[in-house]
């Protein structure tokens, strides 16, 4: 006889209580992290990282979501060390290759540039970790998204780890209560996860992560028989042929409304239906969901509040810190490469 939804309500729910008793307990001392911790060192420093971030989105607004990705996947793995951006070397092994990664995770030419030009004015002062970390914060802002102030300090790791990026990244095909321990593990809450999800209102999806849910029947059990949401369903079969393997690599956007600005059209797409990975969609449509609903309507009905706990979330998944980083770490001369 099958669980009843309450019984695996229960479940679900005493699940996410010992993450976080176990999470509590993991948890080091508060990051030793300021807002003006390059105030003299490197007094230029927003300045010198705006002026990039402008450009760079201006070129391509689609640039904005691959800044933010990246600190996104840094801080998942070691914490918000600068892991994520170390190349492969004779003896170290980097996190780029991993399977979450290495089809997904682009704009690493855009940190080396910023590196670049701030070596030209405080050479060996600021970390790559705190750039990219700068960076997001911008990149959110240049396409129409809220302000926070950025903590600062962090040192750039000498190690990688493909081994955690491939175990705790989540991924697009994952059930809610998976992703929902990913986030817990690190520190973040059920409400971070759903706020921090709304920066999807400016990615992009790659037609091998979505495929099985506009082809297995998933995208019309949860859109229903709209003929605005089947006209969608159309175009979306139309960039993503069903056979694996052909147009893995074509893109297509995970806001069609709104794709290059920063909003709350995310949450109004999951209200329809139409979310386009699996995993952002069961916030609102899994039978487990009942926290992550009632998020999803909230922020929905009310950007101010969405930008709010974005900004918070933001500011919490920056503070997730590596601790051997501050005894062991450095500031690299080059994003890509430990300072030998």
């Amino acid at each position: 006889m099958a669980p009843s939804l309450c019984f695996r309500t229960f479940i679900l729910q005493f699940m996410l209580l010992v993450f976080s008793i176990l999470n509590t307990s993991l948890q080091a001392s508060e990051p030793p992290l300021t807002l003006d911790y390059y105030a003299s060192a490197c007094p230029n420093l927003f300045d010198i990282v705006k002026k990039e971030m402008e450009c760079e989105v201006l070129s391509d607004p689609r640039n904005a979501a691959l800044i933010v990705r990246l600190h996104f996947h840094d801080c998942f793995v070691q914490g918000c060390d600068g892991s994520v951006l170390l190349d492969d070397t004779i003896t170290l092994t980097g996190e780029k290759k991993a399977s979450p990664n290495i089809h997904s995770l682009k704009g690493f030419r855009i940190i080396d540039k910023i590196k670049n030009s701030l070596e030209s004015e405080c050479p060996g002062i600021v970390s790559c970790a705190d750039i990219l970390t700068i960076a997001a914060r911008d990149a959110v802002i240049l396409v129409g998204g809220p302000y926070w102030d950025v903590p600062l300090g962090r040192k750039d790791s000498i190690t990688a780890s493909p081994e955690l990026a491939e175990a705790n990244l989540p991924t697009a095909n994952e059930g809610l209560a998976t992703i929902i321990s990913k986030f817990l593990y690190q520190g973040l809450s059920v409400t971070d996860m759903v706020a921090l999800s709304g920066a999807h209102t400016i990615g992009m999806a790659r037609c091998a992560n979505v495929r099985a849910r506009i082809y297995g029947g998933d995208f019309e059990a949860t859109s229903g028989s709209n003929p605005l949401s089947q006209s969608y369903l159309s175009s979306l079969k139309s960039t993503c042929p069903p056979v694996g393997g052909v147009g893995d690599n074509n893109i297509t956007a995970m806001d069609y409304v709104t794709p290059d600005l920063f909003d709350n059209s995310f949450y109004h797409l999951l209200l329809k239906g139409e979310g386009l990975l699996s995993s952002d969609q069961e916030m609102y449509s899994s039978l487990f969901g009942i926290q992550t609903k009632q998020l999803v309507k909230q922020y929905a009905a009310d950007p101010a509040a969405f930008f709010q706990q974005f900004s918070d979330s933001m500011v919490k998944l920056g503070n997730i810190t590596n601790q051997d980083s501050f005894a062991t770490g450095e500031v690299r001369k080059s994003c890509r490469f430990v300072n030998t």
